[in-house]
Parts: C-alpha cells; structure tokens; sequence
C-alpha cells in the first residue's frame, strides 16, 4: 500500500471556552463585600499550517478527529481561567480545505473552497475556540452591584472538512502509462520511483528536485493519463488536480510504442483533449494562468532505440510548425537530458516571473451582497448600521403547529452562555433580547405571549414559550425595574453595612447607646422614689385590669365598698 495520500476528510474541533465562576468577596467585618468571580478562558482553535517538510495527508487518515485544548474555568478573587492551546497542524504545501457536504454517516463530498495554502506559512483557522464566559465580577456595574450569577463558556467551533493536496511543481509530466515518465524523474533527479514494464506502474504522483547550473526547479508526474480521465477512465482524474497549480507542462512521447493505433501526434491531440475538458471545469485563482495558455513542451523519449529515432526525427517538423520546442532524450543512455534539463530550468525562471507578477498586480474582486432587512434588527452602532443583529421567521410543520426562529449570531452566543438553571440568569437573557430589539420583533411578526420562540438552529437550538413580561431573579428583591437586575438590599449606600463606621460614627454611636442608657435607669429610679414599687401588696391603681387586687373595678364599686 502507498503511503501518498492527497484526499482525506477530518473532523475538527475548537476548545470549549471556560465558565465564569459567581465568587462573593468575603472580609472581616463584611461578609458580603461584592462579587469576585473570574473569566473562563477561551478554548484553543484547529490550525492548518502549510509545512514544506510535510509531503502527505497520511496522518490525518489514521486519526481523523482532532480537538484542540479547552479553556479552564474562572475562580475566585477575579482569577481568570487559563487559555486552552492552539492545535497546530502541519499539512502539505499546495493543501485545498474545503467544506464538506453530505448527509450524518454518508460519504462526504467536496463543497466550498474555504481556504488554499499555497506558500509555505500559509496559515487556516479551520475550528474556532469558544470565548469564555464571563465572571460576576464583570458583570457587575452601578445599577447591578450583586450579581448572583455567571456567563457559561462557548462551545468551540466543531465541523467537517475536505483536505486535499494539489502538488506544487514547476514542470508537470504528462503522457500515456509506460512513457517513461518515472524513469525521466529518476535519472534527472535523486527520486527513486516505482519501475516496470507494464502500465499503471505509477499510482501515486512523484516528485522530483532537479538542479540545474544554480537553478533548482521540482518536476512531478501525472500517472495513468489516457482517453476519457477527464471523465473518469482510468487513473487519471484522481490525479489531474496535481497539474493545476504546475507552470509548465510537458508531454512525454513514447516513441518505440508497438501499439498499431498510436503515433506521436495522436498522442498529443488526445492528452491535449483531456487537458482542455479538465480545465474547464476548474475555477482558478485570480492571478493564476489558465491551463491551455501555459507553456508546452515536447519530449520525444527512448530514442535509443533505432525505430523510435526515425520516428522522432519525422515527427518533430510537425511540431515545431506547433510553435512547440522538441527534445529528443533517451531515459536509458541519458541522451539529451542536459539541453533538456537547462532548457526547462530557463522556462521555469520566466515563468515564475511572470507568476509574481500577476499576483501583485491582479486584486479579486468580490461581490457584496446586502438583504433588505427590518431597521429594528439593524445594529445601533452608526459604524455598523448595516450589518444585521438577527433574523425571525416564522415556520410551521404543515399541521397547524408554528413557531418561530430567531437566528443572528449574538442571540444565539448569548442562548450557549446562559445558565437556564439560574432564574437570574435567564432573567438577563431577557432583558439583553429586549434591548437587542428582538422583542420588538418578534411583535412586529405577530407572535403573542405563550407563542413558541426558538433561538438557533440545530442541535444547539433552544426553544421556549415567549413571555415578553418575564421576571426573575434580584429584581424581586426591591422591586426595582429589570435595568436594575442583579441589585441586592444589602450593598445599598444607606444600609449602614455597604462601608466599614469610622471612628467618629463610633463614638457618636457609643454615646447614644450610654446617654439611653442613662435615660432608663433615670425613669426607673424615679418610680421607686414614687413607692411604685416599694411594697408589692399596696395596690398603687386599682384601674389597672393587670392589677392583683383592684382586678379593674369601676369607682362606684369602690365607694359602696367604703360606705359599708
């Protein structure tokens, strides 16, 4: 089994970003002296790196999953959680990351092109590390003094993709299955290609490093071109990619074929016919030169042979009327490989020239597209007035069941970041959906209190009965308004706990205690002068219902009492 590998799908994962943590600042003299939570940190992201050491997808086969380090959670004392690693991964100059497409257990297909590592240090971030979530301590401001409550962090970003290998090589090796393609890599360079005589020898593209004089130049190979590979036949359109990102091509002519239905021209007419309906249905950079307008090159190959030779030499007119420079070379006795080795390395010169300066001079242009949208789901920021906040729609299953979704990408961050445990917590979801505008919205699109609302798509969707009126949390405390969420009795100012008494206060409070003191021991010394309670068997008011002897009678008992 070949150990080159140039297509593989990958699952990658960012870091989930840390929980904030609801800390309380505990002092002598104060135990509640405020919020204290740190931060959760933020997860690490899936990096594609374009290494020139790396020369395969093969890794990424046999371990398809990659996850990046998540972020810790955040602690007391506003200590912020630690930050998870980036995960760096190599992959081949010249790698195409495209979004896979295809349904949950299906083969994946290649869809939109989201990044192209073509210079050595081109970085992609193919997963996101999810933020953090907040600590109460961030949360809290002058009209929400005591949060009881922390943000959760983001999950990272989690996807699958498409890796594939396009060789980067200035002089790209067409021709039919035993033209002597491979054997030409090997006596031009240090390559040690597979060899034999019989076709399709060649399953994997090779590559070779050529030097010439001070110029140094790779060449690689197109196995297993023939008839049809544009559609399908053979080998060839699993290896056609390889010659897109080439400068130049050359075609490699088998001259000692004994195949009756076969010349040189044949041979190049046919190839050139592939060549021209792959090209078709690619979409090139800008700034990249177009597959029919690069540089051809003809190499008539085994002219050891006393047959091929006479074949060249009546060929080769007809080629030249092409405008196309002819090389007769023989892999076998190295015959000719020098002119043909300086000649490429002159055109790969002129041609990597050319190539710098098409990308510094050509721009891509794109294309902007704006939705008309609802004003109230606008941004407020005039710099950002155009940008939209959310999307509702409303939806139904066909049987009378509706609801609706909000989809935007803050509302659908605040929803992962919500401890829905915490009834403070959802309370302040609300009140950041009701300034965000979506409330509004959601009025606007006619739906009614007890309607269903879903925010997000997905797996990740959460959906609940709208109750625009929804309160929660420390607001119940003082009645305060929901802008005031998060207030608690305890820190207000005229508590008398929110700050440590200074000396002063003290001794004011020291002898107001004392001068009352004072007061009541003066009252009590005033009614035992009186005799009130000099002898507990007197009755001192007989109208005194608690009293043991007078039991509250009326005066006109008494005098009849006194009369008798």
């Amino acid at each position: 089994m070949s150990d080159f590998v140039d297509r593989v799908t990958v699952h990658v994962k960012g870091g989930d970003g840390g929980n904030g943590s609801a800390g309380i600042r505990r002092e002598k003299y104060k135990p509640l002296a405020g919020p204290n939570g740190g931060n959760g940190g933020k997860g690490g992201s899936v990096i594609f790196e374009a290494d020139p050491n790396a020369n395969s997808l093969l890794d990424f086969r046999f371990v398809p999953h990659r996850t990046a380090e998540s972020g810790t959670m955040g602690l007391g004392d506003t200590k912020d959680g630690s930050q998870g690693a980036d995960l760096i991964l190599p992959v081949p100059v010249g790698t195409v990351v495209f979004e896979a497409k295809g349904a949950q257990g299906q083969p994946k297909h290649p869809g939109a092109v989201l990044a192209d590592l073509r210079h050595a240090g081109d970085r992609f971030v193919a997963a996101a590390g999810g933020a953090g979530g907040l600590g109460n301590a961030a949360l809290a401001n002058k009209t929400r003094r005591a949060p009881g409550f922390a943000l959760l962090g983001e999950p990272g970003e989690e996807r699958d993709l498409i890796l594939e290998l396009k060789s980067i090589a200035d002089v790209a090796l067409v021709g039919f299955p035993s033209a002597g393609k491979s054997s030409l890599i090997a006596a031009m360079s240090a390559a040690k290609p597979k060899i034999a005589d019989y076709p399709f020898t060649t399953l994997v593209p090779n590559l070779g490093v050529v030097q010439a004089g001070d110029m140094r130049y790779t060449i690689a190979d197109v196995p297993g071109l023939i008839p049809g590979a544009s559609q399908g036949k053979g080998l060839g359109l699993q290896f056609l990619r390889h010659i897109e990102r080439t400068e130049i091509i050359a075609h490699v002519i088998d001259c000692a074929t004994i195949d009756p239905d076969r010349d040189p021209l044949s041979d190049y007419y046919a190839l050139e016919k592939e060549l021209g309906e792959y090209a078709n249905e690619l979409e090139l950079p800008l700034g990249a030169i177009p597959i029919p307008e690069r540089p051809r090159v003809i190499i008539l190959n085994k002219v050891d042979v006393l047959d091929a030779k006479e074949l060249a030499d009546f060929v080769r007119p007809d080629f030249e009327k092409l405008d196309l420079p002819v090389y007769e070379i023989s892999t076998a006795s190295h015959e000719g490989l020098k002119e043909l080795n300086f000649a490429l390395a002159k055109l790969v010169k002129q041609m990597r020239a050319d190539i710098a300066q098409r990308e510094e001079t050509v721009e891509e242009e794109r294309v902007v597209i704006k939705p008309l949208d609802d004003a109230a789901t606008r941004r407020r920021n005039g710099r950002n007035a155009d940008v939209a906040e959310f999307d509702i729609v409303r939806e139904d299953d066909g049987h009378g069941n509706f609801w609706f979704t909000v989809t935007g990408t803050k509302p659908e961050r605040w929803v992962m970041q919500t401890n829905f445990d915490n009834d403070e917590a959802v309370g302040y979801l609300a009140d950041r959906l009701a300034k965000l505008g979506v409330e509004d919205a959601l009025r606007k699109k006619g739906a009614h209190a007890g309607d269903e609302v879903r925010i997000g798509r997905g797996d990740r969707a959460v959906a609940f009965d709208w109750d625009p009126t929804i309160a929660a949390g420390a607001e119940m405390l003082d009645g305060a308004q929901l802008g005031s969420r998060g207030n608690d009795l305890r820190l207000q100012e005229d508590s008398g706990r929110s700050h440590r008494r200074t000396n002063t206060e003290r001794r004011r409070e020291y002898h107001e205690m004392m001068d009352a003191r004072a007061a009541v021991r003066a009252a009590m010394q005033a009614e035992r002068e009186a005799g009130h309670w000099a002898d507990p068997s007197v009755d001192d008011d007989k109208h005194d219902e608690k009293s043991l002897f007078g039991r509250g009678e009326s005066e006109e008992m008494q005098d009849s009492d006194s009369a008798e």
